[in-house]
């Protein structure tokens, strides 16, 4: 009788789940176009999942584990469930062989049920409690079917009381882990999830490479989008992506807007839109909802405003685009670029940018400068340093990319400082001068496309005219525009953040240093700089050539806590329970360090917003400008000789 029973229900499971993939490649396929090579993802997504996607996972070993018993357990049983009971190849090694992947599952389920015992308040409850029963039936029951195979019990053993039994489990177990898998159950991911590897919009990132530009609006095409309006003004890929989700709650232990208590949770805005694709309400959201806002008053479908309908703006607008969410979904979500593709209607379409969004956005357009300062003021800070402008020399090693810190009086510091080094390691430097516009990053981030998209071509235009060898800049919100967002409209160059430069220069000899003076220093991590750009090192290199030993944070590397100064979120000025900086600083107590080094002038600004008593806050180039020894020209005469950097413009 199981052997009757057995594979009608194997193969009903399998009718099951091919209608529920079916019913979900056509929700992915409400979104836009999106060219993918279908094939070669297939090919590429099992090295996809067993290293790109397990090198975030392993991160918590606890859920590596698991997730290698569970998820690789599972798939092998399965194929093997099929091949035993499905299509009747009685043989006692697939026997023995199903056997083995059974108690895998099994225990690979226990990890789980012990998770979900007393589980984090990140994780999402609701069906994900019934996940390790379900697989612990599932794995049950198929051993104990599987054992008359493998020869352990005589075959027909057991009576109608066990086949009942079994009957059951195997019904549950196949009807949560393959008719669920794709009809929205808890494992519905695994289908989703695989699938998205195959045909990530960001394929760059496998591999590892890194791939963190926004990606360019045709606004050339007068039938193109201006951005995100409805769930299916998504690429039909990103709709894969967002129904991959596995609801862990990675990305809401991560996001600092979250921890301050602004209406953003991004594990809940993945799950909204997975709400939009199908249709319905958020009332059955298992998770924490949104700071303030309660579950249950949201709903939509493919075809309705996402904005006041899913979502508030409000919670788009808190967003720093730190990209800690995305460093730390192991399904390898694109939070953030969902948020700037809803930003862009918001601001393309309705003209609805929050706070003092409009005020700057103009302030760009009329005078270059998200401050609204005189043009002609952008070199007042170097007036006595007599700096080189690459529009009289034409040709120059080093540009030097100031950036709109130069209408700041604090950062003017930094700028000074930076000037200083240069000059005392002899590099051939020039400035661009009033000829230098905006980076264009704040418009990027707020969603006005077509403002950085002008300031971006001006700039590439002004630079098409020079010869240099490379860009350095102390600011890395301009570092990362200038390395990976130029290019689609031209503007390819070797770009570098100061701290890279300085290491560079000291690791040449090229700068005589004294030992710091001062008291225990801890690092802060811009976000632009190290989950964007994954440089972490050069800035502690410099650091420990000037003989400090970095106190390093709890929450510090690619886990750094954001400084809440990115994305435009000063501009827009979501109120929350708590203040992100405020947060910050509360990390830097915890080291007891004296001072703070930092790397980015909009770190710069947030932290010493803090309110005092707290560390002093100074650039890495203070630091070095601060520890250079008098006599200069011996060291740099030598070192000089030997720097011939790479000609790439």
């Amino acid at each position: 009788m199981l052997n009757t029973l057995l594979p009608i229900l194997l193969f009903a499971a399998l009718g099951l789940a091919v209608l529920g993939a079916l019913r979900r490649v056509r929700m992915w396929r409400q979104g836009r176009p999106s060219k993918v090579d279908l094939l070669g993802g297939l090919l590429a997504m099992p090295r996809r999942y067993m290293v790109d996607l397990h090198h975030v996972v392993a991160r918590d070993k606890y859920m590596a584990n698991t997730h290698v018993a569970t998820a690789g357990g599972f798939v092998l049983a399965a194929v093997l469930a099929i091949l035993v009971h499905g299509f009747g190849l009685h043989s006692k090694v697939l026997g023995y062989a199903l056997l083995c992947a059974t108690v895998l599952v099994f225990a690979g389920a226990l990890f789980v049920y012990k998770r979900r015992l007393n589980p984090p308040s990140r994780l999402s409850k609701g069906p994900w409690m019934r996940l390790p029963k379900s697989l612990l039936v599932f794995a049950a029951s198929f051993f104990i079917a599987t054992l008359p195979v493998a020869g352990i019990l005589p075959e027909g053993s057991g009576g109608w009381v066990l086949v009942a039994l079994l009957g059951v489990g195997v019904l549950w177990g196949v009807s949560e882990l393959f008719f669920g898998m794709t009809w929205g159950g808890p494992m519905k991911h695994a289908f989703a999830g695989a699938l998205h590897l195959a045909w990530h919009r960001r394929a760059e990132r496998f591999g590892g490479g890194r791939s963190t530009g926004l990606k360019p609006l045709d606004l050339e095409d007068p039938q193109a989008l201006l951005g995100v309006e409805k769930p299916k003004d998504f690429t039909w890929n990103q709709l894969l992506g967002f129904d991959a989700c596995v609801q862990c709650g990675k990305c809401e232990a991560a996001c600092p807007a979250f921890a301050a208590g602004q209406p953003l949770n991004p594990k809940k805005l993945i799950q909204d839109m997975v709400v939009g694709l199908a249709g319905g309400t958020d009332a059955n959201f298992a998770g924490s909802p949104y700071p303030g806002k309660p579950v249950g008053e949201h709903a939509g479908n493919p075809h309705q405003p996402i904005v006041n309908g899913l979502v508030d703006a409000e919670t788009l607008w808190s967003c720093t685009t730190c990209r800690a969410c995305v460093e730390e979904c192991p399904m390898m979500i694109e939070h953030v670029d969902a948020i700037v593709d809803m930003r862009r209607h918001l601001t393309l379409e309705k003209g609805a940018t929050p706070n003092k969004g409009a005020e700057v956005l103009e302030n760009l357009i009329a005078t270059d400068n998200p401050g609204g300062f005189a043009p002609g003021g952008r070199m007042n800070w170097a007036a006595d340093l007599n700096l080189n402008l690459l529009g009289d020399t034409k040709c120059t090693d080093v540009l030097f990319w100031v950036g709109d810190g130069a209408f700041d009086m604090r950062n003017q510091r930094t700028l000074r400082a930076f000037v200083k080094v240069l000059k005392a390691a002899q590099v051939d430097f020039a400035v661009l001068g009033l000829e230098e516009r905006d980076s264009g990053d704040v418009a990027r981030r707020l969603g006005d496309e077509a403002t950085f998209q002008q300031l971006a071509r001006r700039n590439i235009q002004t630079l098409a005219k020079y010869s240099f060898k490379r860009i350095v800049t102390c600011d890395p919100h301009s570092f990362h525009v200038l390395k990976n967002e130029y290019g689609a409209f031209g503007g390819d160059y070797l770009v570098q953040h100061h701290s890279t430069c300085m290491a560079e220069l000291i690791a040449a000899g090229a700068l005589s240093l004294g030992q710091h003076k001062g008291g225990s220093v801890t690092y802060h991590d811009p976000c632009y700089l190290g989950r964007y750009n994954g440089e972490y090192e050069a800035p502690r290199e410099v650091l420990r050539a000037l003989g400090i030993e970095v106190k390093e944070m709890q929450r510090s590397g690619f886990r750094s806590r954001c400084c809440g100064g990115g994305g435009g979120a000063p501009i827009t000025d979501i109120p929350g329970k708590q203040r992100i900086p405020d947060m910050r600083m509360d990390d830097i107590r915890e080291t007891a360090a004296e001072l703070v080094a930092v790397g980015c002038p909009q770190c710069t600004a947030m932290l010493e917003g803090v309110v005092e008593p707290r560390p002093m806050i100074k650039d890495l180039a203070e630091l070095v400008a601060d520890a250079l020894l008098e006599d200069q020209a011996p060291a740099n005469k030598a070192a000089a000789a030997k720097r011939e950097p790479a000609e790439v413009h």
